[in-house]
Order: structure tokens, then C-alpha cells, then sequence
């Protein structure tokens, strides 16, 4: 049973940042891929960033270079610097992680990031 701990969300104006958090636990092999969905109303969840073990990175084409997203292994955290954000980035973004050995997916619950001003 995988447990996350996710923060950093919250109200922002456009043209503003956050930074969000995670912290991942219950797999005893660890995480080969460790990232963020985002879900707004009436869409598809979609792929923010996802980083591997090795720091290889994936973005989605909406990111843009606005997000950066890093990761402490040690610790089975991984985070999100979003700037410039938009109000068409208000969604709950969730944690995502994939487990070794299993490779199976799991989400977290997710936070709140709303862009308004």
C-alpha cells in the first residue's frame, strides 16, 4: 500500500509560482518513476512531469518549460516549481509514483493549485 503526502498548492494570481511536494512511502523497492498528474473539471486526467531514478524527465506539452520538476531519492520525494502559471493550469494535481519490481501505478489524492486573479 503505497501513502503519499502531498502540499504546496493553493491560490495563486496568473503570472505567479508554487511549489509542490510529495512524499511517497510503502513500496520496499522503491520508486523507478515518481511524478505529477493534473485533473480539471470535465477533462482527462493528464500528465504534468514525471522523473526516473536517474533524473530522465518527461513534461507535458502544455508545461512548456514553466514547470521544473526534481526529485531526492533518498527520500522518496519529488517536487514541482511551477512559474508563470496560468488559469488554465487550475486543476488538482496529484503525485504520481511507479513502482520497481511491480511496475504498477499509483496516484495520489491530489491538491488544489487555482490560478485566479
Amino acid at each position: 500500500q503505497v501513502q503519499f503526502v502531498e502540499s504546496g498548492g493553493g491560490l495563486v494570481q496568473p503570472g505567479g509560482s508554487l511549489r509542490l511536494s510529495c512524499s511517497a512511502s510503502g513500496s520496499a523497492f522503491g520508486f523507478t518513476h515518481m511524478g505529477w498528474y493534473r485533473q480539471a473539471p470535465g477533462k482527462e486526467r493528464e500528465l504534468v512531469a514525471t522523473i526516473t531514478t536517474l533524473g530522465s524527465t518527461n513534461y507535458g506539452d502544455f508545461v512548456k518549460g514553466r514547470f521544473t520538476i526534481s526529485r531526492d531519492n533518498a527520500k522518496n520525494m519529488v517536487y514541482l516549481q511551477m512559474d508563470s502559471l496560468k488559469p488554465e493550469d487550475t486543476a488538482v494535481y496529484s503525485c504520481y509514483v511507479k513502482r520497481k519490481i511491480f511496475a504498477d501505478d499509483r496516484w495520489g489524492q491530489g491538491t488544489q493549485v487555482t490560478v485566479s486573479s
